[in-house]
């Protein structure tokens, strides 16, 4: 089936739309949250807490999430999800126009994200194979990502934007987007056997774990990217580098939130057209050795044009490992344990960017934003040429479908 043919596929494209005005949200939050915290304070460290603070909720929840994901609706637990964020978003708006939303406050807002993020994300990743045709899973992630990737585009443009005008306003925006979320969420006509209702155990709620343990390309693969986007953290960084280094203000620093976004767009376009179809494992290898060695170039410019090059580098390299990566769990995993699975997979996915986001603001608090970036950059191709020692199995995943 081609790209076109499962664009036109009503289930997909409901999903499509579901999930990229969530994306296009949590980008807009990025942007408005990271340069209020920082307009508020002044310190990396508090840059840092943003999430630290979203990734704690997560590691609490993430196997109850999991198991949620796998006995009730799906995708009425993906509305739930969105309705929470938009209220979420509502809060913040309205705090942000009185004028009295305070530091903790926006914490506090974080971490509820955090916890409904906890059910989303596995519950979102779990619907994909139910809402595209079977044998077409690398593709329908690769077009997911891209459609997602739009958003990721539009979103810290929009959120740095109207962060100019006032600091209610990107809020507002996020809350009428997650709101429509929900109507698309319940738009979608999903197929899937009930799951049994049976008092659920600790074996149950665990049983994620235990699978990606047992199967070695997977637990490389996350493994991977937990680590890799652990160092190479640099885009909780952004406010830093937009303000001080290279002298930009809000529109420069949506502009460098969306550079990562339009690489990854662009591949994606490739990946949708062309499955990657051999030496997959490696493909995933040499992926994050170029995102390791552009997030070094993106460390020591101090010129916006070239920091933009560099994260467009970034955002290209890091689709390639993310497509490998959600087709690889997606197509190994059996469709009653793709929320746990999924959950696992999403707890790596936020350690790696919120304790990623944390690490990069305390190392920049501790030796300076350059330096903190540049040993990110450094680190993460490390564990790229290790990972290929240790996790042989990976390294020989020859093709996905």
């Amino acid at each position: 089936m081609s790209s076109v043919a499962l664009l036109r596929h009503r289930p997909f494209q409901f999903y499509l739309w579901s999930r990229s005005f969530s994306r296009f949200c949590s980008q807009i939050a990025g942007v408005a949250v990271g340069w209020q915290i920082y307009d508020k304070t002044g310190s990396a460290f508090e840059l840092g807490m943003i999430g630290l603070v979203q990734f704690l909720p997560t590691a609490v929840l993430v196997f109850a999430a999991g198991h949620a994901v796998d006995r009730y609706d799906r995708k009425r637990v993906l509305q739930l999800c969105q309705l929470a964020e938009g209220l979420v978003a509502a809060f913040l708006a309205w705090g942000s126009f009185a004028g009295w939303l305070t530091v903790p406050q926006i914490f506090i807002a974080m971490a509820v994200l955090g916890v409904v993020t906890a059910f989303e994300n596995p519950a979102s990743s779990a619907l994909l194979p139910a809402v595209v045709p079977e044998g077409t899973v690398q593709r329908g992630t690769a077009v997911a990502t891209g459609i997602g990737q739009i958003a990721m585009v539009t979103g810290p443009a929009v959120g740095g934007l109207t962060y100019a005008i006032s600091p209610a306003t990107p809020y507002a925006i996020m809350a009428v987007f997650w709101l429509a979320a929900v109507a698309l969420s319940g738009a979608m006509q999903v197929e899937r056997v009930a799951a049994s209702k049976e008092p659920p155990t600790l074996s149950d709620l665990f049983a994620g774990v235990g699978f990606v343990r047992n199967s070695p390309a997977i637990l490389g693969t996350i493994s991977l990217d937990l680590f890799a986007v652990l160092l190479g953290g640099a885009v909780a960084l952004l406010p830093i580098y937009a303000r001080d280094i290279l002298h930009t203000g809000p529109l420069g620093l949506g502009l460098l939130r969306a550079s990562p976004a339009v690489g990854a767009l662009m591949m994606t376009a490739v990946l949708a057209r062309y499955s990657i179809n051999r030496r997959v494992g490696m493909r995933m290898f040499q992926s994050v050795i170029v995102f390791g060695l552009a997030t070094i170039v993106f460390a020591l410019s101090t010129w916006l044009w070239l920091s933009v090059i560099a994260m467009v580098i970034m955002g290209a390299a890091d689709t390639v490992s993310v497509v490998i990566r959600l087709s690889l769990v997606q197509l190994a995993t059996p469709d009653e344990m793709r929320g746990r699975v999924g959950a696992v997979n999403f707890l790596f996915i936020n350690a790696s960017n919120q304790l990623g986001q944390f690490e990069s603001g305390v190392t920049a608090a501790l030796m300076g934003a350059m330096p903190a970036a540049v040993l990110g950059g450094v680190g993460t191709v490390l564990v790229a040429l290790l990972w290929m020692k240790l996790f042989p199995a990976l390294r020989k995943v020859e093709r996905l479908e």
